[in-house]
C-alpha cells in the first residue's frame, strides 16, 4: 500500500476550466471515468504539467458512450487516461477495441486504471488488448501519473512522426512518377516540407514559392505549403499572405540568400532555367547546422526537380509545335491534291469536249451544206435552161447566206465547247421568233423538196422573247433537219410557235418513224442512236438532240417529244421564258 503522501488526492480546481490565452500547440490528454473525483484529481496533479514546451488539454467524458464520442470528435487525442469498469466491468476494454478496430486510431497511447484489479487481471488485459499501460488508480501518485503520461505522449509524438514521414515519402514517391507538370511538382514540394518536417523531428509550418527569373513586379505564387500555411496553395503572394509573410519573401527574394533567424528559416533558390524559389520553415525551435544543412540538400534537389518539370514542358511544347506544323504541312498538301484533281477533271472534261467537237462539226455543218447542194444544183439547172439573171442572182444570194452561217455555225460550236468547259453564259436580245423559225424553214426548204415534203410555218409575228438569235436558230435548225430525215418521202412538217403570258412555245411535228419508250427514255442524251433510221440514208452523229437541250437549258427553259409509238411522228415541243 502506497503511503498516504503519495496517495493523489482530488482536490477541487477553480482553475481547471479556465481557457488558455497562449496559441501554442497543446496536448490533448482523455480522462473517461465515472468517478468526478478522478476527473478533479486528475486536472489538479497535471495542472502545471508541460512537455516540450507544451501544455496538457484535457477532455472528459464520464461513461464508455462518451467516450466514444469524444474519441470520434476529437482523433488528435494525445493520450486517453481509462477506466476498465464503468456501464460494465468490462466497458473499458470494449472502448478500446472501438477505438483500435472501429475508429482505426493506431496512434492514441491507452493507460487502463481500474480500481478493482482483480476483475480485469493484468496479464490477460495486457496481452489481449492493444493499451500501453495498465494501472490500479492506488498506484497513481502525482509523480507515477507524470511518468506515465510523459512515456505515452513521447511515444505517441514518435508515433505521429513515423506516421509524417511515411505520409511524406508516400506524396514524394507518387508525385515522382508522374512529375511531368507544375501539379505534381506541388505534389511533391508538399511531400518535401512534410519531410522536412518529419525529420528534423519538429512541428513546423512551410511554404514554398515560386516566380518566374528576372520578374521586377515581385509577382510570385504559393506553390505548396504545409501546417497553417496548407490552405495558401495555388494562391497569388500579393494577394493572400499576410503583410509580415509577404515582406519575408519579397526580401528573399531581393537578399537571393538562405536566411536562418529565431524559429524561422528562409532558403533562397535559382533554378538553372532562370526560375527563382523561396523556401520558408517556421519550427518551434532553433534548427541546428545539421538541420539546416538536410533542408538545403532537399531545397536543391527540389529545385533540380523544378528544372526537370520545366524542360519537359518546354519538350512537350516543341513536340506540339511540331505535330502543329506537321498538321498545316499535311493540310497544305491535301489542298494541293485537291487543286490537282480538280485541274485533272477539268483536263479530262476539256478533252472530252475536244473529242465531241469533231462529231459536232460533222453533224451541224450537214444542213448547210446540203442547202448549198441544193441551190447549186438548182442553180446549175437554171443556167442550163437559160433562166433570167435576177433568177441566178437570187440562188448566189441564197448560196452565199447559207455559207455565212455555215462560218457562224463552226465559231458557235468553238464557243459552245467552250461553254461547256468555262461556263460561259448565253447573250440574250430581243428576237422575233416566228420570223426566226420562218427563215429556218426557209434554209431548210430545198432539202424537204428533195424528198417531194411539205413544210408548213404557223407563227404569228410581233412577239418579242429574250433568247440568243443564233444559238436558238442552231436549236430550231437540228429539229427541223432531223424532222426532214426521218419523214417518208412526200410527208408533212409542220413548225407552230404560240405564246402565253409568260413563255413563247415552238413546236416541230413530222410524220415521221415516231419514238418508242426506249427512244423517249435516252433521247437527249450525247451519241445516242435511235431506233428510227433516216428515210434516205442520210448520216447521224447522235449529237443533234443533246445540243438543243443544252441550248434550251441555257435559256431556262426546257424541252419535251412526245410519240404516239412507232410509225406515228413525233412533236418536239422547246418553252421559253418570254422575258429574261
Amino acid at each position: 500500500m502506497a503511503d498516504q503522501d503519495d496517495v493523489l488526492h482530488l482536490i477541487d480546481d477553480s482553475d481547471a476550466d479556465r481557457p488558455e490565452a497562449s496559441t501554442v500547440r497543446k496536448w490533448k490528454v482523455a480522462v473517461i471515468d465515472d468517478d468526478r473525483a478522478v476527473h478533479e484529481g486528475t486536472r489538479f496533479a497535471l495542472s502545471d504539467y508541460s512537455l516540450n514546451g507544451q501544455p496538457l488539454e484535457i477532455l472528459s467524458a464520464y461513461s464508455a458512450a462518451e467516450g466514444r464520442e469524444l474519441m470520434r470528435a476529437h482523433p488528435d487525442i494525445a493520450a486517453v487516461l481509462l477506466d476498465v469498469i464503468m456501464e460494465t466491468d468490462e466497458a473499458g476494454l470494449d472502448l478500446v477495441e472501438f477505438i483500435r478496430n472501429e475508429l482505426k486510431n493506431e496512434t492514441v497511447r491507452i493507460i487502463l486504471r481500474t480500481g478493482q484489479p482483480g476483475q480485469a487481471p493484468e496479464r490477460r488485459v495486457i496481452v489481449d488488448y492493444d493499451i500501453n499501460d495498465y494501472k490500479a488508480k492506488t498506484e497513481l501518485t502525482a509523480d507515477k501519473l507524470f511518468t506515465s503520461l510523459t512515456a505515452a505522449l513521447r511515444s505517441y509524438q514518435q508515433l505521429e512522426r513515423m506516421v509524417q514521414t511515411r505520409r511524406g515519402l508516400e506524396i514524394i514517391i507518387d508525385a515522382a512518377s508522374t512529375l511531368y507538370d507544375f501539379k505534381s511538382m506541388q505534389r511533391l514540394a508538399e511531400g518535401v516540407l512534410t519531410q522536412i518536417a518529419s525529420l528534423l523531428n519538429v512541428d513546423c509550418a512551410g511554404i514554398l514559392v515560386l516566380r518566374d527569373g528576372g520578374a521586377v513586379n515581385n509577382d510570385f505564387s504559393v506553390l505548396a505549403g504545409s501546417g497553417c500555411y496548407s490552405g495558401l496553395i495555388g494562391s497569388a503572394g500579393q494577394a493572400s499572405l499576410d503583410s509580415d509573410l509577404k515582406q519575408t519573401v519579397e526580401a528573399a527574394f531581393r537578399r537571393r540568400k538562405h536566411e536562418f533567424v529565431d524559429h524561422r528559416s528562409v532558403l533562397y533558390i535559382r533554378t538553372g532555367s532562370g526560375r527563382e524559389v523561396v523556401i520558408l520553415l517556421q519550427a518551434e525551435r532553433d534548427l541546428s547546422d545539421t538541420d539546416r544543412s538536410l533542408v538545403e540538400i532537399f531545397g536543391s534537389r527540389l529545385s533540380i526537380a523544378f528544372d526537370n518539370v520545366i524542360l519537359y514542358q518546354q519538350l512537350q511544347d516543341a513536340n506540339a509545335q511540331l505535330e502543329d506544323r506537321v498538321a498545316q504541312r499535311t493540310r497544305a498538301l491535301m489542298q494541293a491534291n485537291r487543286r490537282l484533281s480538280a485541274q485533272w477533271l477539268r483536263l479530262q472534261r476539256a478533252n472530252g469536249f475536244k473529242n465531241e467537237i469533231l462529231g459536232t462539226v460533222a453533224h451541224d455543218l450537214k444542213n448547210p451544206l446540203g442547202v448549198i447542194l441544193g441551190r447549186t444544183e438548182m442553180l446549175v439547172e437554171l443556167i442550163g435552161t437559160a433562166s433570167s439573171g435576177d433568177t441566178v442572182t437570187s440562188q448566189v444570194d441564197h448560196i452565199r447566206d447559207a455559207t455565212r452561217r455555215l462560218i457562224t455555225m463552226v465559231d458557235h460550236l468553238i464557243s459552245d465547247a467552250m461553254a461547256d468547259a468555262f461556263d460561259i453564259t448565253i447573250r440574250r436580245e430581243p428576237v422575233d421568233v416566228a420570223a426566226l423559225v420562218a427563215e429556218v424553214a426557209e434554209a431548210n426548204r430545198p432539202s424537204a423538196v428533195g424528198k417531194q415534203q411539205t413544210i408548213i410555218v404557223s407563227a404569228p409575228a410581233g412577239r418579242i422573247t429574250m433568247c440568243d438569235q443564233d444559238r436558238m436558230r442552231e436549236a430550231i435548225d437540228n429539229l427541223v433537219s432531223n424532222a426532214i430525215k426521218y419523214s417518208p418521202v412526200g410527208g408533212k412538217i409542220t413548225l407552230l410557235v404560240d405564246h402565253d403570258a409568260e413563255h413563247t412555245i415552238i413546236r416541230i411535228t413530222d410524220e415521221g418513224a415516231g419514238l418508242s419508250p426506249e427512244d423517249l427514255g435516252r433521247l437527249f442524251g450525247r451519241f445516242q442512236r435511235l431506233s428510227a433510221k433516216p428515210t434516205a440514208g442520210e448520216s447521224s452523229t447522235g449529237l443533234g438532240l443533246s445540243i438543243v437541250k443544252r441550248i434550251v437549258e441555257m435559256h431556262d427553259g426546257r424541252i419535251n417529244a412526245d410519240s404516239g409509238g412507232p410509225g406515228q411522228g413525233s412533236t418536239f415541243t422547246i418553252i421559253l421564258p418570254t422575258t429574261a
